[in-house]
């Protein structure tokens, strides 16, 4: 395997690390600064040139891309997907978790842990807003603040208030949190691959600092994490498009509050507090994924004219529930295959044929969709439109102070 490590920051730990990693394990790798690509377009045959050179063969590229450079960074990205190439993280899901306020919109639709949070650009929104989330004391957090930088604990309504005006006078755009009192300081990182946690850490904030990042001088330590924290920490990974992440989470009264997804989480922390070989188990995963590569589900459903994918929900009533999967005779009368099945919090994919559903349950499913339209109540169609998506897979693959990160 020959493996493109995208960094702007070949001496940082995170890409050593990677460089060494691929290097113990036979593969070949570079660091290749993301700044130095030219994108070439034309019918046919995208490419890319590397200091003025077309660039050559790589099987694999894993992106390390910077807040800073997070649009050319990931137009990068995008080239080397649209090469062929397998990336670690899409550019679409680098996307989605790099802003704070779009993360959470797409995680607050599934059943995941997070703090209340709020939105506002009218200062007359402000205080509704405060009270919405719970009242004094409140986090707010710039949208795009990365280790911690742009988080800020208000005490009071009034202190919220005058940083609110101060950042928006200064045109950021700013997220009201709800604290979340019980976490004391502390906060948990979950580094997930592919479809596992490989490590996790506790961050404990230092005297005064209410933020646990390292970079903030917060201590870490290992941590084994309960499987309601796995399970959280994975399906964020893969309802933001994720295959390697970093999922904070905080300790709530009500389980895992998720804070932040990063898709460019840091090695030194968590390598260092668990003595785990956490690049090795990224550069495993790659090497396992170019031998055994994904389909783009959105692109190869385009040759099928009038079939997609559809999440199907099964209200109270349905002729469906209480059936088996198999009693249903989808796919035999209506050519419909059943891929995942969400129970609450659960998911299940490629479910049993001989699985009863429950009211409540939802069903992704790729087949006809006017099959799929017409598997939902008359009601149902009238009060809102039906979750037919043709060919959106988007998000199914589907200090005594808080560190709210």
């Amino acid at each position: 395997m020959k493996l493109a490590i995208l960094s702007a920051a070949p001496r940082a730990y995170s890409t050593r690390r990677f460089l060494e990693a691929a290097a113990q394990r036979g593969y070949e790798a570079k660091v290749l600064n993301t700044l130095k690509f030219a994108i070439d377009l034309q019918k046919g045959t995208p490419d890319l040139y590397y200091r003025q050179k077309q660039l050559s063969h790589y099987d694999a590229a894993l992106p390390r891309i910077g807040a800073s450079i997070t649009y050319y960074g990931t137009a990068v990205v995008r080239q080397f997907q649209e090469m062929d190439v397998f990336c670690a993280n899409t550019a679409h899901g680098i996307l989605n978790s790099r802003d704070k306020l779009r993360s959470l919109q797409i995680l607050s639709r599934h059943h995941v842990g997070i703090p209340r949070t709020t939105f506002v650009r009218d200062k007359r929104d402000v205080l509704p807003a405060i009270e919405r989330v719970g009242g004094a004391p409140v986090v707010i957090k710039l949208i795009e603040g990365t280790q911690g930088i742009g988080v800020l604990l208000a005490e009071s309504v009034k202190a919220a208030e005058s940083i609110i005006e101060l950042l928006q006078s200064q045109k950021q755009n700013v997220l009201i949190q709800k604290f979340v009192a019980e976490s004391k300081g502390k906060d948990i990182r979950a580094f997930v691959v592919g479809d596992r946690v490989v490590a996790a850490m506790r961050r404990v904030a230092q005297g005064q600092e209410f933020r646990s990042n390292v970079h903030r001088g917060g201590v870490a330590e290992p941590v084994e994490l309960p499987a309601e924290y796995e399970e959280t920490a994975v399906r964020c990974t893969q309802i933001m498009g994720l295959r390697v992440a970093g999922v904070d989470m905080l300790e709530g009264k009500d389980g895992p509050q998720v804070m932040e997804v990063n898709s460019s989480p840091g090695l030194e922390g968590i390598e260092s507090a668990t003595g785990l070989d956490v690049a090795g188990a990224v550069v495993e995963y790659i090497a396992a994924a170019v031998d055994f590569p994904e389909i783009d589900v959105r692109q190869r459903l385009t040759v099928s004219k009038g079939y997609g994918v559809s999440e199907i929900y099964m209200p109270e009533g349905s002729q469906f529930v209480g059936m088996t999967i198999e009693e249903t005779r989808l796919d035999d009368e209506k050519d419909i295959n059943v891929l995942t099945l969400y129970r609450g919090s659960r998911v299940i994919p490629n479910p049993n044929p001989s699985r009863v559903l429950e009211a409540g349950d939802k069903l992704l499913c790729f087949g006809k969709l006017e099959s799929m339209r017409g598997m939902i109540p008359a009601k149902t169609r009238r009060q809102r439109r039906p979750k037919i998506r043709e060919l959106d897979t988007e998000n199914k693959l589907d200090g005594g102070k808080s560190s709210q990160n």
